[in-house]
């Protein structure tokens, strides 16, 4: 499968996930859309990967490149899933707080 479909992919989940997070005020459909962000990087470097393995493969069959982009996924799925902990601890503080889990209640906690 081309390269062109994977970035037409991550550029429409990508897409999505940035119109989510301008245009909702419910903190966990923002983190839903910020994990859609993630994914969408994610995707895009796994293609690339991929497509730089097939390249490396063809010079030397016993080639290792091409996981790199493989492992900077993992890495970000651990940091994202740490995100996920902390963020969903602070937004039920926040719905305990105000009883609700809009945005725009997080400018009272200044104070």
């Amino acid at each position: 499968m081309p390269v062109q479909y994977y970035i037409y992919l991550a550029l429409a989940l990508f897409s999505i996930g940035i119109i989510g997070v301008l245009t909702r005020r419910n903190a966990i459909i923002v983190f839903m859309c910020v994990e859609l962000m993630l994914n969408a990087v994610n995707l895009l470097l796994v293609a690339f990967s991929k497509v730089h393995y097939g390249a490396a493969y063809l010079t030397n069959k016993t080639t290792d490149a091409g996981i790199d982009g493989q492992l900077f996924v993992f890495f970000i799925m651990v940091v994202a899933a740490a995100e996920v902990s902390v963020g969903l601890a602070i937004i039920v503080m926040l719905f305990r707080n105000t009883r609700s889990v809009d945005i725009n209640f997080l400018n009272r906690l200044k104070n």
